[in-house]
């Protein structure tokens, strides 16, 4: 069954690293969009698909609250 997220194997496969720290790091450095949640590192497939397609995966650091009146 595939689902939204990558399992723990398939983001130490596609980092080259096992520890959550290392794994961020390099998400970061690729400009793939991730979330810490403690030890663990979540990713979408879907940011990974457009990192690998070459399309930028746009960070959000949540909505703008000034521009709501």
């Amino acid at each position: 069954m595939i689902t939204e997220y990558l399992s723990r194997v398939e983001l130490a496969t596609l980092t080259g690293a096992m520890r959550a720290g290392r794994q961020a790091n390099w998400l970061g450095e690729k400009g793939v969009p991730h979330r810490l949640d403690g030890q663990r590192v979540i990713v979408s497939r879907l940011h990974v698909q457009a990192w690998l397609e070459g399309r930028v995966a746009v960070k959000s650091s949540g909505p703008n609250w000034a521009a709501i009146r």
